[in-house]
């Protein structure tokens, strides 16, 4: 069943995720969290989130530092401060705002934490959310004729993808949170950005 085939899947980029350095978690993570903010920022005006559309400077901080530039850190600890400290940051459950766990915001976040802290953990947050709205965005494309687990497999193989294309760099990104040569970041940033940001899956 299609169904199970999704669920492996899953299990398999959480496993492969929990195999790689943080260098790579996180360059995963920035770029699912990409493509929910493109998807976002492509919906109709009256359907956009203003806390989600203001963490783009927060999800370009993490791209860079995810790419080697160090100096990022600081922009990147600054909003996560401010998220923290905000109304969006809360444990009043269903009685509080939910514009944080919208699936790009959330996504956002999830990255700029799995650039923090290292661990697998919020990469496969990051993948999950992906994981969960892949079907409702498809629904919004005129195209939309899909079973919704095949679409989270795909999703997934995907992922799967995106995985493999960052292999190959593994040795740079290891080393990536303390600080790359400007020609390696900007080679890392030609080589990986662009690919992991297609939406060619989401819509």
């Amino acid at each position: 069943m299609v169904t199970h085939v999704w669920k492996e899947l899953d299990a398999e980029v959480a496993g492969r995720l929990g195999a790689v350095s943080e260098g790579e978690r996180a360059v995963f993570a920035t770029g699912v969290a990409q493509r929910l903010i493109q998807a976002h920022e492509a919906q109709p005006t009256a359907d956009q989130r203003v806390f989600t559309l203001s963490l783009r400077p927060l999800l370009e901080a993490v791209w860079s530092a995810a790419l080697g530039d160090a100096t990022a850190f600081g922009t990147i600890k600054q909003g996560l401060g401010a998220f923290y400290v905000s109304d969006y940051c809360h444990n009043d459950g269903r009685h509080g705002p939910d514009d944080a766990d919208e699936p790009a915001a959330a996504a956002v976040l999830h990255a700029a934490h799995a650039y923090m802290h290292g661990c697998a953990d919020f990469a496969v947050f990051a993948s999950g959310r992906a994981v969960e709205v892949v079907d409702e965005l498809a629904q919004e494309a005129d195209d939309f004729a899909a079973d919704p687990d095949e679409l989270r497999a795909e999703e997934l193989r995907r992922q799967l993808r995106d995985l493999d294309l960052i292999t190959p760099h593994a040795t740079a990104l290891r080393r990536a949170r303390f600080g790359l040569p400007p020609a390696t970041s900007t080679q890392l940033r030609t080589a990986l950005r662009p690919p992991l940001s297609l939406p060619d899956d989401l819509n």
